[in-house]
């Protein structure tokens, strides 16, 4: 049931902060248990913008109130540009907010987060099932949840004539991101049933499991301070439209994302010893690791062309398809390094101007493992305290050469016979000569791809922030379970993994039960 914000004082078995992806999945399936008491509690309220559930709205969705619309640190990789990162605010996360595709991503992404760990739980094979049970697929029996359509009528001309010229050139033509190929060109699967987006939210809190007398969920309330009691969180200080509130539980797991979570640490004195002090909040416990290995996919917006006819707008979300391959040869397979999409508009970074719908188009272009490595540090003690986030972008040489190679295939798409009925001439980036040239137009051209991680990173080592099993490992009775866990990127976007993540966490958990 949904509670109020009247009380000052709430206990559960489980307290779960941040009703996101992550947190939505979770509440739902603990509290399977009728004996397990949980409490959900989210900094946002519940959707209701009807903007959300219309598939080609989802890009004017950003910066609404619901947006937590975080700024990055300008970006010396990026012509020195301030990013703005949308996450969603409100119950079901950035489900609500993000592109609606859906890519497990390649067995080599989950070989490195066994290799981070040294527990093959999290192997590709592993998660499997785990899979399985979070997805419904016309082609499922039993399925799960969430939706995984495979557009087909749908789907542009454009991004038909799209897909045939990345055949042509040698990439293979795959049923789908999910079979563990990747590598290979296809319409994107979203997270979309009957002409609407499906949330996280949807899909885990329906009707009946709100229903349930053990889950309660609070919504306009946010964490702002941990209170631990020897090695154990003993009292969760929240600020709520009616003033403080105390919370505790035998159990207690974050799930605010890449930003929050780490920044919830740091503000209750967890954290990088450093980081605190600059912040003014006295360090009880120093973790290093805590804000650091903050990662990001960058797409660069784009190569833009102009179309010889009139080009209907898309019906699904305009990024319709997503071409994964080796940097130098469509023929090649293995795991992806970098990747073009196909976007039915013109898509832009705010360094260009876009031309009319229906006159141009962009092919983008990406890297999909970076090698750069950012922060997330509070400010100040306070929840209005500014987060400082710097993404560190195309601060490697792997990433900017990457980079280059992911343009170059763009064009290579972009300027092929398959594309001749739709192409009337390139709009961007025009001649380049120089590799300046290049990496000038790639740092005005980069947008974040919505895929912050990394930040409390699970592994094996005395420098990792969660074990294999989510738990904090300074405390007894804390975990850790959403993106900021993911040790290293996954070849496209990560909230199949982000879900994944937290379907595990789950099993585990409910099979002691």
């Amino acid at each position: 049931m949904t509670g109020d914000h009247a009380m000052e004082r709430a206990s559960a078995d489980v307290i779960i902060i941040g009703g996101g992806s992550a947190g939505s999945l979770l509440a739902a399936r603990l509290s399977e248990n009728p004996a397990r008491s949980v409490l959900l509690v989210e900094a946002g309220e519940e959707a209701s913008d009807p903007d959300i559930w219309v598939p080609s709205a989802w890009p004017a969705l950003q910066g609404r109130a619901y947006d937590w619309d975080y700024l990055t640190e300008p970006q010396s990789g990026t012509h020195g540009r301030v990013h703005h990162w949308a996450r969603g605010r409100l119950i079901g996360g950035s489900s609500c907010l993000h592109a609606m595709g859906y890519m497990r991503g390649h067995p080599e992404d989950y070989q490195a987060w066994v290799d981070a760990t040294g527990d093959s739980r999290w192997s590709w094979n592993a998660l499997q099932p785990v899979f399985e049970a979070i997805e419904d697929r016309p082609d499922s029996e039993d399925g799960g949840p969430l939706p995984i359509y495979m557009p087909d009528e749908e789907v542009s001309p454009l991004t038909r004539a799209f897909i045939e010229t990345g055949v042509s050139l040698g990439l293979p033509r795959l049923p789908d991101h999910n079979d563990g190929r990747m590598v290979g060109v296809t319409p994107n699967s979203l997270n979309i049933r009957d002409g609407r987006r499906v949330t996280v939210a949807e899909a885990w809190l329906t009707p009946e499991v709100r229903q349930r007398d053990n889950l309660r969920i609070i919504t306009g309330l946010r964490a702002r301070r941990l209170v631990m009691d020897g090695s154990r969180v003993h009292l969760i200080e929240c600020a709520g439209p009616q003033g403080s509130v105390a919370l505790s539980a035998d159990q207690v797991i974050l799930c605010a994302g890449a930003l929050e979570s780490p920044a919830l640490l740091m503000r209750s004195g967890i954290g990088p010893k450093d980081v605190l002090d600059a912040a003014s909040v006295d360090c009880l416990i120093d973790m290093p690791g805590i804000g650091r290995n903050l990662q990001d996919h960058l797409l660069g917006a784009g190569n833009l062309y102009a179309t010889r006819k009139h080009l209907p707008a898309s019906r699904l979300q305009h990024s319709e398809s997503m071409a994964y391959m080796r940097a130098d040869d469509f023929a090649a397979t293995g795991r992806p390094e970098i990747v073009v999409g196909c976007g039915v508009a013109p898509i832009l970074s705010e360094c260009f101007q876009a031309p009319a719908p229906g006159t141009a188009y962009s092919l983008l272009f990406g890297v999909t493992h970076p090698t750069s490595r950012g922060s997330l540090s509070i400010s100040g003690p306070d929840l209005s305290d500014r987060l400082i986030i710097d993404p560190a972008y195309l601060q490697t040489g792997h990433d900017r050469d990457m980079f280059r190679k992911a343009l170059a295939a763009a064009r290579a798409i972009g300027q092929s016979d398959g594309l001749a009925e739709w192409r009337d001439h390139e709009l961007l980036p025009g001649p380049l000569g120089s590799r300046e040239e290049i990496d000038a137009f790639i740092a005005k051209a980069a947008i974040t791809h919505h895929h912050p991680c990394g930040t409390c990173r699970m592994g094996s080592g005395d420098d990792a922030v969660v074990d294999p099993d989510l738990r904090l490992k300074a405390l007894d009775n804390l975990h850790v379970v959403d993106a900021s866990v993911i040790p290293s990127l996954t070849a496209g976007p990560i909230h199949a993994a982000v879900l994944a993540i937290a379907e595990s966490f789950a099993r585990a958990i409910t099979s002691a039960d």
